[in-house]
């Protein structure tokens, strides 16, 4: 479900690192680069997948099997959380806390 939000803090954390490089197409990023990149994707993906995807290799083939696996999911997302935003009214709850809450699920 958190795909969407996955994909910019990585796209973040690895401009941070100096390791955007590493998932675009056709780059020269050396061999450690992409065993940090790897080792940091693998870090911040769920266990299942990481076991799943325990034999890849190259950070930019990761990036593009989980984009193959979830990209759908800002297609699917999205609209469900642009119409639950455009519904959301402050007196539809009894208390703050409750609109907060539903607030906060609506933007994750």
């Amino acid at each position: 479900n958190n795909y969407p939000s996955w994909v910019l803090d990585v796209k973040l954390h690895l401009g941070v690192k100096k390791l955007r490089h590493t998932i675009d197409e056709d780059n020269a990023a050396s061999n450690e680069e992409r065993a940090t990149a790897l080792i940091f994707l693998r870090y911040h993906i769920d266990d299942d997948l990481q076991y799943e995807y325990l034999t890849v290799e190259n950070p930019l083939e990761l990036w593009q099997n989980l984009n193959d696996r979830f990209g759908h999911l800002k297609v699917v997302v999205l609209p469900k959380a642009l119409n639950d935003w455009s519904q959301l009214r402050f007196q539809d709850f009894k208390t703050v806390s409750e609109y907060n809450s539903t607030l906060f699920k609506i933007v994750s």
